[in-house]
Formats: structure tokens, sequence, C-alpha cells
């Protein structure tokens, strides 16, 4: 960025085709007529694929994949409900489904949870009641684009999973998450893999709880 304007690095980076100008959220980038290298599909499909290796899919450092260690804190029994704060109980990043890398240190012997975006908006302990322990995968079936099962065939491959615990929401598009973990479960060969399904419903409660013991 140069002056609030973004600055082509490389000529044959670019297809001049112009996705990116609506794509912009701050309305940097135009187009000037010029003399310019010709695009290099090649030169695209390389660096695309160094970005991956670098586990930078989408070449934002948001997406860098680390691990946070969580300490369990022990509150007095003295202090009020109303005021004790629930601690944060997310042990890495990314979360996101379509950003983590198969390959994350993290899954490696690790209890899965994967869930439904909304379903940590709509039950208020998530933290407490889901997510500690585990590696948290988030998705939405209905508005994320393609198929969840081939990324968590690759997870499944890659790594050894514990368990998977699976959230959805009640609503009958939720039922897309658990398809694809059915299907990578399949997929991958290891049938063994414990795991179970919990729906929540759209004020909270509970509706079926399925989730499969975790040793910790």
């Amino acid at each position: 960025m140069k002056s609030d304007k973004a600055t082509l690095l490389r000529d044959d980076y670019c297809d001049g085709l112009g996705d990116c100008l609506p794509a912009c959220p701050t309305g940097a980038i135009t187009f000037e007529k010029r003399e310019a290298i010709p695009y290099d599909e090649a030169a695209v499909q390389a660096h695309m694929a160094e970005k991956e290796k670098n586990l930078l899919p989408c070449g934002c450092p948001g997406s860098n994949a680390h691990v946070h260690k969580r300490i369990d804190t022990v509150l007095p029994e003295n202090i009020p409900t109303a005021a004790r704060k629930t601690a944060c109980q997310l042990t890495q990043w990314p979360v996101q489904i379509k950003l983590v890398p198969a390959t994350a240190s993290c899954f490696m012997d690790g209890n899965l949870l994967i869930s439904a975006d909304c379903a940590a908006y709509a039950y208020g302990d998530f933290h407490n009641e889901f997510m500690k322990n585990k590696v948290t995968l988030i998705g939405c079936p209905k508005l994320d684009a393609g198929d969840y099962s081939e990324k968590l065939t690759n997870i499944f491959l890659n790594n050894n999973i514990v368990s998977i615990t699976v959230v959805r929401m009640e609503v009958p598009c939720c039922s897309g998450i658990v398809n694809a973990v059915a299907k990578a479960v399949a997929n991958c060969g290891k049938e063994m893999i414990p795991w179970g399904v919990t729906i929540i419903s759209t004020d909270g409660t509970i509706l079926d709880d399925q989730r499969v013991s975790v040793a910790v």
C-alpha cells in the first residue's frame, strides 16, 4: 500500500480480469492502462503452493497456526456466581475449518470439537461445556462454499485423532456438518474413531446429547 492505494508487485500475477476491484473494502484498487508482462498462470500456481506450504493458505498472518496453552484457574467459592468470568478455553488458532492446516501440530493425539459456528452463540457456557481440552473447528455448511469432508478427511488421515465431538444447531441445514464428519471418517479408513453429536436448539437448550466421553 502506498498513500492508501494498492501497488501491483508482479505484473505476471495479474490476469487483468478485475475481480479484485469489487472485493477491495477500501476502494484502494484501480486499473491503469500500460504495457505489462504477460500473465503467467504457472508462476501464480507455484506462488500459491509455496503459501500453502508455509501454512498461510489465504496469505493473511491471522491464519498462521499456533497453539494456546491454557492453565485452569480455580476461583474462591465465596465469589458470587454473577461475578465469575468464564475463562476462554480456545486451545489453538485458526478455528475455521477452511483455514486450519491439515497438518497443524494441535491435531496430533487431539480430541476434536467440530461445531456449527452459531452454536457458540446459542449455548451460553459453550467454552466450558464443549471447548475445554479440545481442538475447536467451526464452520457453517449453509454459508460456506464446498464440502468440508475433503478437508476433514485430510485432517483425520494425517493425525492420530482420539475423539470427535460434533455440535450442530437444530435447523435442518446444520445437518451438513454432521454428514461431512461421517463421510470423512469413512473416507479416511479410521471408522474406529469415537464420535458423537450434540444438537442445540435456537433458544440455547440441548435437545440431544450423544457426546463421547473424553479422558483428560
